[in-house]
């Protein structure tokens, strides 16, 4: 084959247990191929989240694209939690509370 993946590169320090994996903190700012799938990902998560904006009109996902930004934390003590929520996010707001 042309081309042959033996590892995969994360970027961060957690392989979240799975073999295989070498992981470069900052690896988006280090690598070609990591900075070109971290802009692939974020578009993705970007388009992902306008949809959800129509299902969810009174979060205003799509413009604050899922991030803790004040409209957001808003939205969420106005309306709860959505079942997209990530369940890391709800602990980072009861943090906050």
């Amino acid at each position: 084959d042309f081309f042959k993946v033996n590892d995969y590169l994360f970027d961060g320090n957690s392989t979240f247990g799975v073999s295989g994996i070498t992981t470069m903190v900052k690896a988006d700012t280090k690598v070609a191929s990591v900075s070109a799938a971290s802009i692939l990902a974020k578009v993705s998560r970007d388009r992902v989240m306008v949809e959800q904006s129509k299902i969810y009109p009174e979060y205003g996902f799509e413009k604050h694209k899922g991030y803790g930004t004040k409209a957001h934390i808003e939205a969420i003590s106005q309306n709860g939690y959505t079942p997209i929520h990530r369940r890391s996010f709800k602990i980072k707001l009861h943090k906050m509370e």
